[in-house]
């Protein structure tokens, strides 16, 4: 999860604060899926979706750097039973990079409801979190990535491992796009990534936290828990300019402790260029996949904790879980998850 560990200000920012980023292939068309507001950061987590805040879905053409889509959804206040309203607005070429345009409002309904139109369905509410980790396990990574340090081996063991989500809920955005849009037609390159937004007093629209491939936050950026890291409001494109020296000295200091890498700092500039910018790529109507061999967005069941630690210690490491863990938060059919 990308804020998993963030403490101090979660329940003020859980609303605010993504965890999760998936894109695959749905029964439809592309399905873009943002979860929020994990209960695992403390018990106590305000529930719904911040009222007035924008969740955008942000898609590029290929190697386009500026998005030629943007879909944001947002909502209104709660009812007596915690029920919101939702409105889905689509963005496109120069407005889907401008928080001053208005775009064009595609469906509008409530959560825990199907609503549709335009080819798109959408689906809001609570689920049952289908990311699966041992936090016992990130942490003995997050302390020797840290310290340039060797990997203690003896810290965590995988047959002990444990779902550290087991029985926690998140709130979930699901969009399902169908094939006939432009930009997410069958075989289409795209990248995608995910933002969340507040107003400022001066009616200008603040970035809060974004996401893009898994884990970035749990392993890079670990004790950003008041979203002060300036990565939270960069857009991708800045990304390598402003962070790929920072992560690849990070990941060389590493392999270099583990002796897993004949040359640390290649390997450290060769993980810097894999996974930025942020954004998760995939082509429109391909079987999703973030693993070792192929990594085409995002699937429920995809391990990302196994493949990301096994990417910066340049040695596969098993996290002692399968997909089979979480098997009971997913579903076959829209909106793919289980409502909590």
């Amino acid at each position: 999860m990308s804020y998993f560990t963030d403490k101090p200000l979660a329940p003020q920012n859980g609303q605010l604060c993504i965890d999760d980023l998936y894109v695959f292939d749905g029964e439809r068309g592309t399905v873009l899926m943002m979860n929020v507001n994990s209960s695992a950061v403390r018990s106590d987590t305000e529930r719904g979706f911040h009222p007035g805040a924008r969740y955008e879905f942000k898609i590029h053409h290929e190697t386009d750097k500026i998005e030629g889509l943007t879909y944001r959804v947002a909502f209104g206040d709660p009812d007596q039973g915690g029920r919101q309203s939702v409105t889905l607005h689509a963005l496109r070429n120069s407005d889907a990079s401008t928080d001053s345009a208005a775009g064009i409002l595609v469906v509008a309904g409530r959560t825990g409801e199907v609503v549709g139109g335009d080819g798109i369905r959408l689906w809001t509410g609570r689920i049952m979190d289908p990311f699966f980790i041992d936090l016992d396990q990130l942490a003995t990574v997050n302390e020797a990535l840290r310290d340039g340090a060797r990997l203690d081996w003896e810290a965590w063991h995988p047959d002990e491992a444990r779902n550290s989500c087991a029985g926690s809920t998140v709130e979930c955005i699901v969009l399902e796009v169908i094939r006939n849009e432009p930009i997410l037609r069958d075989g289409a390159r795209v990248r995608i990534w995910c933002t969340t937004k507040v107003a400022t007093e001066g009616g200008q629209w603040r970035p809060v936290t974004r996401a893009g491939q898994p884990m970035m936050w749990p392993i890079f950026w670990p004790t950003d828990a008041d979203f002060t890291n300036p990565a939270n409001a960069r857009h991708p494109r800045d990304d390598v300019r402003n962070a790929s020296s920072e992560i690849a000295a990070k990941v060389a200091r590493f392999v270099a402790a583990n002796r897993t890498a004949a040359d640390p700092e290649s390997y450290g500039r060769s993980v810097a260029e894999l996974i930025l910018p942020d954004m998760l790529s995939y082509r429109v109507g391909s079987p999703a996949s973030f693993g070792f061999a192929v990594r085409n967005g995002r699937a429920l069941r995809d391990n990302a904790p196994e493949v990301m630690f096994s990417l910066v210690l340049n040695k596969a490491i098993t996290s002692g879980l399968t997909a089979e863990t979480a098997e009971g938060t997913r579903s076959t059919s829209f909106p793919y998850v289980v409502p909590a």
